[in-house]
C-alpha cells in the first residue's frame, strides 16, 4: 500500500460526521462533498507521524489533494519541517493550491521562530503574489512573528498599502490591524486616524478590536468614535 492510499485509509477510518458538516459550515469556500471530517488533534498527531517517514514526499508531490481534510494534513506536515530552506521549498509548492482559510491559517511552521530575517524575504514575495491565500499567508506571518520584539513601522505600512477585492485579504488585514492596536497601538491607531485602509478593512478593523479583550477599554471607547460612516451619494 503507498503512504497516499494509507493516508486515505486512515482519514476515512478516523471520519466524524457531526464534525464533517460544522467544518463545512465555517468554511463556505470549500464544496462540502470535499470534507471527510477529521478533528484537528486526531490530524496533528498523525502528521507529526508522517513528518517522520521517508516517503513523505510522495503525498505532498500528490496536488492538488481531492479533500479538505488532506490538505490540513499537508498543511501540519509542512509545520513539523525542522530545516527552513525545505520548509520555504514545501511551503511555495503547496500555497498555490490552498484554497481555505483554515488550511492557510492552521499552518504554523515551528522553524520560522529561529529564521525571522529569512523570513521576511519570503513573505515580501508572498504579498507580492496573485495568490488570495499566499497574500493571506504573508500578512499572517507578519503578525504572528512581527508585531513583538521583531516589529517595525514598516511592516505595518506595507500591510496598510495592500488593496484587494477578496475577502479572506481583507478579513486579514482587518486580524492584522486588530491585533496591531492590542500590541503596537500608538502605530496601529495612526492608520486608523488618518484613514490609511480600505474603508472595509478600517471599519472591520474596529469591530474587531472593540471585541478583543486584549484592547483596552479607554482604547476601545476612542475606536468607536473613528468608525466610518457610508454617505449617500
Amino acid at each position: 500500500m503507498s503512504v497516499n492510499e494509507e493516508i486515505r485509509k486512515f482519514l476515512f477510518e478516523n471520519a466524524d460526521e457531526k464534525y464533517r458538516d460544522f467544518q463545512a459550515g465555517l468554511t463556505p469556500s470549500v464544496d462540502a462533498l470535499d470534507f471527510i471530517g477529521i478533528r484537528t488533534p486526531v490530524l496533528r498527531k498523525y502528521a507529526k507521524e508522517l513528518a517522520k517517514r521517508e516517503d513523505i514526499d510522495e503525498f505532498l508531490s500528490s496536488l492538488p489533494h481531492k479533500f479538505f481534510d488532506e490538505n490540513q494534513l499537508h498543511a501540519f506536515i509542512i509545520s513539523e519541517e525542522k530545516d527552513y530552506d525545505e520548509c520555504i521549498k514545501k511551503l511555495n509548492a503547496f500555497l498555490p493550491y490552498v484554497d481555505n482559510w483554515a488550511t492557510c491559517d492552521q499552518m504554523i511552521p515551528k522553524v520560522f521562530k529561529k529564521h525571522k530575517e529569512e523570513l521576511l524575504t519570503s513573505i515580501d514575495n508572498w504579498l507580492n503574489s496573485t495568490n488570495t491565500y499566499s497574500i493571506r499567508f504573508g500578512i499572517k506571518m507578519l503578525m504572528d512573528h512581527f508585531l513583538n520584539e521583531d516589529y517595525k513601522k514598516k511592516y505595518m505600512t506595507r500591510v496598510s498599502k495592500i488593496r484587494s477585492d477578496e475577502y479572506y485579504i481583507n478579513m486579514m488585514i482587518a486580524w492584522y490591524f486588530a491585533t496591531a492596536l492590542a500590541k503596537q497601538y500608538e502605530d496601529a491607531i495612526t492608520f486608523i486616524k488618518d484613514c490609511k485602509l480600505d474603508p472595509w478593512v478600517h471599519n472591520k478593523t474596529i469591530s474587531k478590536a472593540i471585541e478583543s479583550y486584549r484592547v483596552t477599554d479607554e482604547h476601545k471607547e476612542y475606536l468607536r468614535t473613528l468608525r466610518l460612516v457610508k454617505r449617500d451619494k
